[in-house]
């Protein structure tokens, strides 16, 4: 899980900080979100995940980082913190809940994979992922599903193509549709 968390993080930081200005207002994969909306939901997740990581009291302020290259460094933060020996174990305060530690680190690297494909797709920017971090997810999104579907956080699965690889199959677990295009 760390590799791929470590993955994912560059990936998505490299394309937060590549999405022009000029594509903060357009659609993603992730019907519910612009790429502004997806950066400032991203900017609180992150730096919630950061402080997860740490096993730090929940702040009574939100963070309310939107800024591109903030929340990709913040990326940067909350990966290096889950990737400390004792990050993924006993429990954590992340979001609303108390949770296993390594539940809120899966949910992390879901958020830096799903997340960062959707803004990659919304500014048609690259994101290659390497197979090892693509199958770590694809296991995360098949022990999310259900509760994220129930949760109105993933839509309804989609058919993957036949020949997708590991990474697309995740995606269309997750309801989003490999091919979505701007």
């Amino acid at each position: 899980m760390q590799t791929a968390m470590t993955e994912f993080a560059a990936l998505f930081a490299r394309t937060a900080q590549a999405v022009p200005a000029d594509r903060l207002t357009a659609a993603t994969p992730c019907a519910q979100f612009t790429v502004a909306d997806l950066f400032a939901h991203l900017g609180g997740v992150l730096s919630d995940s950061e402080r997860a990581a740490a096993k730090l009291p929940r702040s009574t302020e939100p963070a309310s980082v939107d800024e591109p290259r903030a929340v990709a460094a913040s990326a940067e933060r909350a990966a290096a913190a889950w990737v400390r020996p004792d990050a993924m174990t006993g429990e954590t305060e992340f979001g609303p809940n108390t949770l296993p530690a390594s539940a809120a680190a899966a949910i992390t690297l879901q958020e830096f994979a799903l997340h960062g494909w959707d803004l990659a797709r919304a500014a048609d920017l690259p994101f290659a992922v390497g197979e090892e971090a693509a199958t770590v997810l694809l296991g995360v999104v098949e022990q999310l599903a259900d509760q994220a579907r129930t949760g109105g956080v993933y839509g309804p699965a989609v058919t993957a193509p036949a020949d997708a690889s590991t990474f697309e199959v995740a995606l269309a677990l997750s309801g989003r549709d490999p091919g979505w295009t701007a």
